[in-house]
């Protein structure tokens, strides 16, 4: 059985006892948190589409961590002009594992 999710503006296909990451979700680790919006179940052979979302389809994960990603450096540079400007980026991310699957 599998789900796809929509968390942090990206999807995300999801089994019980995955460990996905994404975007930085207000919630403490240790705690369980459920992701409502499910935009399709199956469990092999049947298979729901959500118009979006699902409704009644949740899927339950704890927090394992957080964590932030590798630093990207921005450099802006223009030749003959005496300018560079640098700046840098670090993305934080959530570290969940998928306790399960309700809604088929």
């Amino acid at each position: 059985m599998y789900a796809v999710i929509f968390c942090g503006g990206k999807q995300h296909k999801v089994r019980e006892g995955d460990r996905i990451s994404v975007d930085l979700l207000d919630a403490n680790v240790g705690s369980t948190i459920e992701l409502d919006k499910v935009l399709l179940l199956s469990d092999g052979t049947n298979i729901k589409v959500g118009a979006p979302y699902l409704e009644g389809a949740k899927v339950s994960a704890n927090v394992i961590g957080q964590h932030g990603g590798e630093k990207i450096k921005i450099v802006k540079f223009r030749r003959r002009k005496h300018h560079q400007k640098v700046t840098g980026h670090r993305q934080w991310f959530t570290d969940l594992e998928i306790t399960g699957i309700a809604g088929l």
